[in-house]
């Protein structure tokens, strides 16, 4: 399994998803095949997103590289993740922003909050903390954060996590622009507002805000 991460890892430098080492280390480091189904686990190195469950999936690795790298994400950072997942997003950002720094992770579903939890505490990340939450609200106790990635596509930009992100800070998350069509934003708080880019187009499951 190693040498295929090696090899993917190789494969996401030559095509530009990864521009920074600690991007490339992070993604050397961490177990892709721990954060699948088993019976997935031959698959864990292919450049795809595949099922974990509950309707959810792991996103591909070059998307999990290329939001990283949009969102800046580096040493020392406080980093709100909404919709974990596996967990995987959330291990890989935890390397990125090494123990000076914190990942607080959002999950509706509590089986996948659980399941992501204990497999972040076996392999030592110490510096991830998952909570259960609707993650349109954001997580105030910890906010505000320098850095936020949304993992599911919203309808809107909610604006609960732009408060609760800091001035300098940077938000990276999927939107639904009309049906069937989404495209990922790239939004910078700066002190006289919002700087919003729009990235690529992406295909993510449906961010479910509660009322």
């Amino acid at each position: 399994m190693e040498e295929r991460r090696k090899e993917l890892a190789e494969k996401l430098v030559r095509e530009g998803y990864i521009r920074r080492p600690e991007v490339a280390r992070a993604m050397l480091k961490v177990p892709r095949e721990l954060f699948v189904p088993e019976g997935l686990r031959e698959y864990a190195y292919e450049d795809r997103p595949l099922p974990i469950g509950m309707g959810q999936t792991i996103s591909a690795p070059h998307m999990v590289a290329y939001m990283v790298e949009a969102a800046e994400i580096g040493r020392g950072d406080r980093v709100l993740e909404v919709g974990t997942g596996s967990g995987y997003h959330a291990a890989i950002m935890a390397e990125l922003v090494g123990p000076e720094g914190h990942v607080y992770t959002i999950e509706r579903i509590p089986e996948l909050a659980e399941q992501a939890r204990e497999r972040l505490r076996a392999l030592g990340y110490d510096n991830v903390t998952v909570i259960v939450s609707d993650g349109s609200k954001g997580y105030p106790p910890a906010a505000p954060y320098d850095k936020i990635i949304v993992t599911a596509a919203a309808r809107r930009i909610p604006p609960k996590l732009l408060e609760q992100l800091k001035v300098g800070g940077v938000m990276v998350i999927p939107v639904e622009e009309e049906p069937g069509y989404q495209v990922l934003y790239k939004i910078v708080k700066k002190p006289e507002g919002l700087e919003v880019r729009r990235l690529l187009p992406v295909a993510f499951v449906p961010l479910i805000e509660e009322e």
